[in-house]
């Protein structure tokens, strides 16, 4: 079968999958799975979980193809329902835990620069390592570019609970690199 190549214009491709078309279904698909499943690898740790929660948002955007309206980025569109479908594997995994509020002034500022040479899959273990309500937020914040606004009201929490979360994931992982950059320098 002939794959299309990747660009810009799908509108043909989407028109084709939403009548039921299975080999366009199945180009969208090989167009788009990977990096989509890197998207909900970013918010689960078990990779099969990935890929299953993956699959479930491909059924899911396909079973709701006709309501694109070609407005925006399609890829956009199909990331938001990978978020989405993740968030709700964590809150039926009941893995979405929020410390109580404090206020923290300026949260997005504060941010420490701290010189690394880690490689991705070291920073995806440390990203993996914090606590499941830590990670989403830092995720949906620092990775999908959400405000904190945004994200109190896909997570129902307050802003400033998104905020602190940011906050403390941020703090967790510049400890865990400052942690590796002494073990990397034989300083401890």
């Amino acid at each position: 079968m002939k794959i299309i190549p990747l660009h810009k214009n799908y509108s043909n491709l989407i028109d084709k999958a939403s009548k039921g078309d299975r080999r366009a279904q199945h180009q969208l698909f090989e167009m788009f799975s990977p990096k989509m499943l890197g998207v909900c690898r970013q918010y689960l740790k078990n990779n099969d979980l990935a890929e299953e929660v993956m699959l479930s948002g491909f059924f899911k955007m396909f079973t709701h193809l006709k309501d694109f309206k070609n407005e925006g980025s399609f890829e956009g569109w199909i990331r938001r329902i990978m978020v989405n479908e993740s968030i709700s594997q964590l809150r039926k995994d009941k893995k979405l835990h929020f410390v109580s509020e404090t206020e923290i002034e300026n949260t997005t500022e504060h941010s420490t620069f701290i010189e690394t040479e880690l490689e991705e899959a070291d920073i995806q273990k440390m990203i993996d390592s914090l606590p499941d309500g830590y990670k989403t937020v830092f995720v949906l914040y620092a990775v999908e570019g959400y405000k904190h606004s945004e994200i109190g009201e896909l997570l129902q929490i307050s802003e400033n609970t998104s905020k602190t979360q940011l906050f403390k994931a941020r703090k967790m992982l510049q400890n865990m690199v400052k942690q590796q950059n002494n073990l990397s320098y034989g300083i401890l």
